[in-house]
């Protein structure tokens, strides 16, 4: 799982940009809360890396209704993707916050903000985000399934010859990849092998991966190719930090997506960017390096150039910071002396 910095934090200021999800009615829902341990994934590694890559999903305690209500969300929202323009270098972006922690459905809901701002993807953007604890629009959920149609929905309506997906996902993490937990009701995982199969069958080969979440870096391998741009949180073998329930970013997503993707820089330089930054907040927490990962292949550079040809000027970031956590700690220490 991610790593925690502090046990609580203090409530803040929302990052409140607008989703590109036209979705209006407001969610004032609470988000739903851990307190069962998880149905699956249990066993040594193996076992557990093999039920990853499958996309292994439990949903348990689901009404009807619910269902009902989600399947329409879903539906709605991928029926409003935009058809894509020939002879145009399109974006299709597709965020997903894949636990009930409100931290990564703000971060979700703001992320495909900037990245639907940057690169052109009004009406080409899907937000699959449960509810951000601050009355956000009501969106359908994210999970391995959502996901995966998300993505084949993507799949029909761009030209795989010239169009790109950008699919940003922020949750927890462990060594099998990505971990999906709603509240007591939904569980599973994203492997890399799960994830590399169904881009490779849908036949996207054009792709931008942004993964936030701790261990993230075991997806590098098997999804970097010549057409790919892959950046993760951390590295194989490392946490990643600022997933506070409070927080409105983790510190990956601060640091690349709230500061340095809001800059009219190439996506190399905003990357390297970040990893300085979140260096320095590792350092100044005493934290041991998340070391996130980056992997641009050489066809990627050709679709990026086109994307970012005319990228809109510089933007503020929103939300509270993913340090504030930090500057709290060191507040607290000075009173105690």
């Amino acid at each position: 799982m991610r790593a925690v910095l502090l046990l609580m934090a203090v409530a803040g200021v929302g990052a409140r940009a607008s989703s590109p999800s036209t979705a209006t009615t407001a969610d004032d829902s609470p988000p739903p809360r851990h307190t069962l341990p998880p149905p699956t994934l249990d066993g040594d590694d193996a076992t557990m890396r093999q039920q990853a890559d499958t996309g292994i999903v439990v949903e348990r305690d689901r009404s009807a209704r619910w269902r009902l209500a989600e399947h329409r969300r879903l539906d709605a929202a991928l029926g409003r993707l935009a058809p894509e323009r020939s002879g145009t270098v399109d974006a299709y972006v597709v965020v997903a916050a894949l636990d009930s922690d409100p931290v990564f459905a703000r971060e979700a809901r703001a992320t495909a903000a900037v990245l639907a701002r940057r690169y052109g993807a009004d009406g080409r953007t899907i937000v699959l985000a449960g509810p951000d604890g601050r009355g956000g629009a009501a969106l359908p959920m994210g999970s391995p399934a959502a996901v995966d149609l998300a993505l084949a929905r993507v799949a029909e309506v761009m030209n795989p010859a010239e169009d790109v997906l950008i699919l940003y996902t922020t949750s927890h993490g462990a060594g099998f990849g990505l971990y999906y937990n709603d509240g007591d009701q939904g569980y599973g995982a994203i492997g890399p092998a799960h994830l590399w199969r169904q881009l490779s069958e849908l036949g996207i080969r054009n792709r931008l991966i942004l993964l936030s979440a701790c261990y993230s870096g075991v997806f590098v391998p098997m999804l970097s190719s010549d057409t790919t741009a892959i950046v993760t949180a951390a590295s194989a073998e490392r946490s990643s930090f600022g997933c506070e329930a409070d927080n409105d970013w983790t510190f990956f997503g601060d640091a690349l997506v709230n500061h340095a993707l809001r800059q009219p820089v190439p996506l190399a330089t905003a990357v390297a960017q970040a990893q300085r930054e979140i260096a320095g907040w590792e350092r100044q927490a005493k934290l041991t390096p998340s070391d996130p990962q980056v992997s641009i292949g050489a066809g990627a550079q050709r679709w990026l150039a086109a994307l970012e040809r005319a990228l809109p000027p510089a933007d503020a970031s929103v939300g509270r910071p993913a340090t504030a956590v930090l500057e709290e700690v060191a507040r607290n220490k000075r009173a105690r002396r």
